[in-house]
């Protein structure tokens, strides 16, 4: 409660992050929706038996929709604190705090032994840290031999955008490092000891992103929307930053899409 309280403090502020905006409000943004998360893990070949790791886990959707409905066991790891704490608040409304565990850890330095996981999954995380390369080499150090990778990230899937564009996306979505390109998500893998790849890169689909919502219940979404909509009655600053961000260059979704990418060790 006392990191939620720190949480609702900070939001109300002058400056926040879109990270810190996405933590308050409840959700956790994929490109592609719930059906591009169902496609991640049947090509990762998820099971009953199979042992999860779900890095980034934001507020514990994926993880909790993996146990529920494969019946796997699942961690998830977050950055921040209060991404973990929302998961276990979702784990427990969801009735699978027996088959998901949560805790802080960072993407590049992933505190487990090696070869510990069946799988290893990373949705829309990655495209926000420098290093992609170390990220998907951790992710295939703790995975197991035949075991897989996945990563569901932000492509440009037309080359090269313009650099109002780069700056655009740079700016709204606060990523440290220019979006990559297909390509370079198969040289990570490679590089990361991965063989067996599958790349494939999908532009923006309004379809498949409003599986979105598939992945929460009724009560979650209306709980996003009051708080968002309180957020934005008493909040000068997060008007500011909603309406910056309120005009997408019409041109955006020529170029951005997202990729899925999946190796086995």
């Amino acid at each position: 409660m006392e990191r939620t309280e720190a949480l609702a403090h900070r939001v109300s502020g002058a400056e926040f992050s879109y990270f810190d905006l996405q933590a308050y409000v409840g959700t956790t943004k994929h490109m592609g929706g719930l059906e591009t998360t169902k496609e991640l893990v049947e090509l990762c070949h998820v099971g009953q038996d199979t042992y999860v790791l779900d890095v980034g886990c934001g507020v514990g959707a994926t993880a909790c929709y993996l146990a529920q409905q494969h019946g796997c066991r699942v961690v998830g790891v977050d950055l921040r604190q209060v991404m973990v704490d929302r998961s276990n608040e979702r784990a427990k409304r969801e009735g699978v705090e027996d088959r998901v565990e949560f805790r802080a850890a960072d993407a590049q330095n992933l505190p487990f032994d090696e070869a510990l996981f069946d799988v290893v999954l990373c949705e829309s995380v990655a495209t926000f840290i420098r290093d992609r390369q170390r990220v998907a080499s951790e992710c295939a150090r703790v995975t197991r031999p035949g075991g897989y990778v996945g990563f569901n990230e932000e492509v440009w899937v037309k080359t090269p955008p313009p650099a109002e564009l780069v700056a655009f996306v740079r700016r709204t979505w606060e990523i440290e490092a220019d979006v990559p390109a297909p390509d370079d998500w198969r040289g990570f893998l490679e590089a990361a000891g991965l063989q067996d790849l599958v790349v494939r890169a999908y532009p923006f689909d309004a379809r498949r992103e409003s599986s979105q919502v598939r992945r929460y219940r009724f009560s979650d979404m209306a709980g996003m929307l009051l708080r968002s909509l309180a957020l934005g009655f008493r909040n000068p600053a997060f008007r500011k930053y909603m309406d910056e961000r309120r005009h997408v260059p019409r041109n955006l979704f020529e170029y951005l899409g997202y990729g899925v990418f999946v190796g086995r060790k």
